[in-house]
């Protein structure tokens, strides 16, 4: 995840797809599958609409098909209350009237047996929005059974992708040792073991991590998690061609934690990691000599671990790119050339090599469906039984790092989520072949946790764990020592552990936002607060250990929560600046939400002076918090870095400094400020303040703020 891989995953942003919130609310419905060449036939469908608005809704849709595999399908429905289709993902949906037309996409069209398919639509509707109840499969009515005899296949159909030609599969490799799903499934919850034996320096505390203790396994097995991925970065730890021969010290240590991690009952991962960028990438101009090495590391590391428990898994490589590529193609095909070589070496080195878990990465592990597709024609064509699919997830990418307006947990930055947890699960898990998320997080999190407004950042990352769950995906957190301290052996951010643990078994409701503003200027008024109930209920609010009085201190309507001026007039006391009183919404399962009574008045900035090394607006913020800022020159046209968009990069070109009064302009904003241009700066405050500010860059470095 650190060094040249973030920069990689910026490059992957891309648009996404707008889609509204989704809760849960499921309805089984069958259906009959198509008649014609299969003697079996028979399907289910999980109808699920759980998140509406005035006029609008999201609803999801999973097929299973029960009988023999079909290849083409069209579901067709009727709204019963007149709702209406307005946007679709995974799927191409077409209505006349109230009835509604849906037909797979390219990468979706077959379904095997006891696989699903899914997609999902936001909708309008007035009146009532009651979900449809009754489907029909190519043509037949959805019935829920399932005709003829038909056995279901032994194992699961993959369909190579358009684009592949196989040549000859080889044989598989055996019956399982374990059930591949069963043993994913298990391996929920997963944490990372980052910035350790990955770091590129001397030794596993060159990038700041102390060694690892058994203390630290033992730690993290008791918050939960049931798999430790472990990246090891072995280029700076073996010796010269032709041999590579691996550091024994080196190969014994990272043995020592896979072991004591094994003793604590744990599903282990390890890989050949930042190997990926340090000299991997170089494959297509020095293929041989990069194959060569290649294979050395992976024939020593299969003969090294032959003998090792099944719970210890192998992944081919973190994160795969190649350097001066004609292009994806070229790139796709080295990393098939890759992963067909690392799975060849680890069978036929025995031991219980024979049937490991192996995982394989799509290329730069993108959920982008050309990845996608490419690594199903490879599992295709390695025709084995035991491999796993795995992609890294960091979120859309302007909420991820705070640029772009991205500052909320949005129809958009959801909908990312959604179409890439949706194209892993149809093209892999529907067909039977498990899929971990081997890294997660936000990439906002390499600067400091505070990267992403602390609300917003909680409802990321309860929906991702509740999706997740809903596509049967595996999760492992990465953890670089910046969610679990290495010495302190604590959390740093409790609160969002406490939203990360909920989510692998239940949801949370949350709401809008997690804090509530009170102008100090004017009187004391009623506010509202928008619940997200996903799915649950609402059950309260409390003060500690003290509930507040429904119809007196606030009222809940269907989704808005209204706090009334008399209950809020007694949390702001003296009103002071800042937070005043904090408040927690109950719900009928998962963790109560936090809200934060504040009050505050617009902050004030100032004149000053000072260089482009080292610039900051002096502030007062009166008890509000910077969301985000733009930058634009006199003409309208956008300054800075990022200048496709005028909203700025929080903690790259700007960041706030409650503690000092003042919010920093860095040195990396003005590098790319044309001198001698006035920059109209807005600063953006969660109350919904906004603050004008001036600042120009002379030819010399010299910076002048002013407010007018």
């Amino acid at each position: 995840m650190t060094g040249q891989s973030s920069t990689v995953r910026m490059r992957r942003w891309r648009a996404g797809l707008a889609a509204a919130a989704t809760a849960a609310l499921v309805a089984g419905l069958g259906f009959a599958a198509a008649t014609g060449a299969y003697a079996a036939a028979g399907c289910r469908v999980a109808y699920s609409a759980p998140s509406q608005w005035p006029g609008g809704f999201t609803a999801n849709v999973n097929v299973t098909n029960l009988g023999d595999p079909i290849n083409g399908w069209t579901l067709v429905w009727t709204f019963p209350s007149g709702q209406r289709v307005t946007q679709a993902w995974s799927a191409n949906v077409t209505s006349s009237g109230s009835q509604v037309t849906a037909t797979n996409v390219g990468y979706n069209g077959a379904i095997a047996t006891n696989g699903t398919v899914s997609f999902g639509f936001n909708g309008s509707w007035s009146g009532t929005n009651t979900a449809p109840t009754s489907f029909t499969l190519n043509g037949v009515t959805c019935t829920g059974s399932v005709g003829g005899t038909t056995p279901p296949p032994s194992s699961p159909a993959v369909s190579p992708s358009a684009s592949s030609s196989p040549s000859a599969s080889p044989s598989p490799s055996g019956p399982p040792a374990v059930n591949p799903m069963a043993a994913v499934a298990a391996m929920q919850p997963g944490w990372n073991l980052g910035n350790s034996f990955d770091a590129t320096g001397a030794d596993e505390t060159s990038w700041g991590n102390p060694r690892v203790t058994e203390a630290l396994l033992d730690t993290v097995k008791a918050q939960g998690f049931k798999s430790i991925r472990i990246p090891v970065t072995w280029g700076q730890h073996h010796g010269a061609a032709p041999n590579y021969t691996i550091d024994a010290a080196w190969l014994s240590r990272v043995k020592e934690v896979v072991d004591w991690a094994l003793a604590d009952g744990f599903y282990v991962m390890i890989n050949i990691h930042h190997d990926s960028w340090q000299w991997i990438a170089n494959m297509p101009a020095d293929r041989t000599n990069v194959l060569n090495r290649y294979n050395a590391l992976w024939t020593q590391l299969a003969a090294a671990f032959r003998n090792h428990s099944a719970k210890l898994t192998f992944e081919s490589v973190n994160e795969p790119q190649f350097t001066g590529s004609s292009g994806d193609a070229q790139s796709a095909q080295l990393l098939h050339e890759l992963n067909t070589s690392f799975r060849q070496i680890v069978r036929q080195s025995g031991g219980n090599n024979a049937t490991r878990l192996l995982v394989l990465p799509t290329l730069h592990t993108s959920a982008d469906q050309a990845r996608i597709d490419e690594l199903v024609s490879t599992f295709t064509q390695l025709n084995d039984p035991n491999l796993i699919a795995t992609v890294h997830f960091y979120g859309y990418w302007p909420f991820s790092v705070n640029v772009a307006g991205g500052t909320r947990f949005d129809a958009t930055t959801q909908a990312d989520l959604v179409g890439q947890f949706d194209r892993v699960y149809n093209a892999f898990v529907a067909r039977g072949i498990p899929v971990i998320i081997g890294e997660y997080g936000l990439l906002g999190f390499d600067r400091h946790t505070g990267t992403v407004q602390q609300g917003e950042k909680l409802k990321f990352f309860e929906y991702l764990g509740y999706y997740a769950r809903a596509k049967q995906l595996t999760t492992m957190l990465w953890d670089n020592g910046q969610h679990l301290g290495r010495t302190s052996l604590q959390w740093s951010d409790p609160e969002l552990f406490a939203q990360l643990k909920s989510s692998w078994t239940t949801r949370s409701g949350t709401a809008y936002a997690d804090q509530v503003y009170v102008p100090k200027a004017t009187a004391v008024t009623a506010k509202t607060l928008a619940l997200n109930l996903n799915g649950t209920t609402f059950q309260g609010l409390r003060q500690g250990t003290t509930d507040l009085v429904s119809g007196t201190d606030y009222t809940v309507s269907g989704g808005t929560l209204t706090l009334t001026a008399s209950a809020l007039t007694r949390l702001v006391g003296s009103r002071a600046y800042g937070v005043n009183a904090t408040l927690h919404a109950r719900f009928s399962q998962g963790v109560p939400w936090r809200i934060d009574i504040v009050t505050y008045d617009p902050p004030i900035v100032s004149n000053a002076t000072g260089t482009a090394a080292s610039f900051a607006v002096p502030t007062q913020f009166r008890g509000d918090q910077l969301a985000t800022m733009e930058a634009k020159y006199a003409d309208g046209t956008f300054a800075g870095p990022h200048n496709w968009t005028s909203f700025k990069e929080f903690d790259v070109a700007f960041a706030p400094n409650y503690a000092g009064s003042t919010i920093t302009l860095k040195p990396e904003f003005f590098a790319e400020v044309n001198a001698g241009s006035r920059v109209t700066l807005t600063f953006h405050f969660w109350s919904g303040a906004t603050v004008t500010y001036y600042v120009t860059k002379a030819t010399s470095g010299s910076v002048t703020g002013t407010t007018s």
